[in-house]
């Protein structure tokens, strides 16, 4: 197969996209969020900048995700993001339109991934391929999938988590919730708004979850203070609270992934289960950046369990190491 534009790899996210480019590696992490008038319906941000303003937008103003649960929920939206994002980082083009490798879930459907592939041909690719998650995740990992031995991974985004078991270059087992980090964050927002009747945002949500979440094994003295805007009293507030309070708050979406993991190693033939014991279960994306969370999963399952080097930029380089890849490409599409 002859390219005659540049090959791209991308990791379309509920919470970030990542773009990889032949040759330069990742060169593009930003938020999945864009800011419109609702007026007008004009696009005033879109990354970075769009983010800064959820929760913070008068009320003609929307800061929103366009991505729910790894699928596409704005249409109009996506493809706005991915022809910004592209022409970010590759310019603009006349005669070699770019190759693009988007990732989608497992678990996606016939209509989720001609929305995905019509999203980034609208954006001004040439052509798009498409490849799942997880086996994208596994590539990024510097996985041999490729020959007959069992591969777990666990792939722990914004919107969802893909727990695959790959041999000979394809999923044999596959399990896709639609459960990640964003359900982690909301986990947390409810506990304390159940336990300190106090109100806080999305990012707040999210960096008491990077600061003192963890899926086990809280530290007992850890804690911090917070701020938001008390329910009863209607005037902003701060409290503190601990590791311990975060980690309980975390306990039942973690464990909806457990059971999705439990689901996939009892469909898994022995023979792979023999091997993934041997090799132990990889986990990826940004939700396995939780602290101890290979703790969990080695204490629950019985088999060692280990973060990938890079866990958040191993689907786009999956991906774009794909579309680099002729023969592997071949068998994505």
């Amino acid at each position: 197969m002859l390219f005659t534009g540049k090959k791209i790899g991308i990791d379309l996210g509920t919470t970030n996209i990542l773009i990889y480019v032949e040759g330069k590696g990742i060169v593009l992490n930003e938020p999945s969020v864009i800011a419109i008038n609702k007026g007008s319906g004009k696009i005033l941000a879109i990354g970075s900048e769009a983010k800064e303003m959820l929760g913070r937008t008068p009320e003609n103003i929307i800061a929103i995700r366009p991505i729910k649960d790894g699928v596409i929920a704005e249409y109009r939206m996506v493809k706005s993001i991915l022809e910004f994002f592209i022409r970010k980082i590759y310019g603009r083009w006349i005669f070699f339109p770019p190759y693009l490798m988007l990732c989608i879930p497992s678990g996606g459907t016939d209509v989720e991934r001609r929305a995905v592939k019509n999203a980034a041909l609208q954006a001004g690719a040439k052509k798009v391929f498409l490849i799942e998650e997880p086996k994208a995740a596994a590539i990024g990992a510097n996985l041999d999938i490729t020959k007959s031995k069992g591969n777990m991974i666990i792939d722990i985004g914004g919107g969802t988590t893909d727990i695959a078991v790959i041999s000979l270059g394809e999923i044999v087992v596959s399990n896709s919730l639609r459960i990640g980090g964003d359900e982690l964050d909301e986990a947390i927002t409810r506990y304390i708004r159940k336990h300190y009747n106090l109100a806080i945002g999305e990012n707040t949500a999210e960096y008491i979850k990077q600061k003192i979440g963890y899926a086990i094994s809280p530290p007992e003295s850890e804690e911090m203070e917070i701020k938001g805007r008390d329910l009863v009293a209607g005037l902003p507030q701060k409290i503190r609270i601990s590791a311990k309070e975060i980690s309980e708050s975390l306990s039942e979406p973690l464990s909806f992934i457990v059971g999705g993991v439990k689901e996939v190693l009892a469909k898994t033939p022995p023979e792979l289960s023999a091997d993934i014991i041997e090799k132990g279960i990889v986990l990826t994306g940004g939700g396995s950046l939780l602290k101890n969370l290979d703790l969990l999963i080695a204490r629950t399952t019985g088999i060692c369990a280990y973060l990938a080097e890079g866990p958040l930029f191993c689907v786009a380089i999956g991906a774009g190491r794909a579309l680099e890849n002729i023969e592997l490409l071949e068998r994505t599409y």
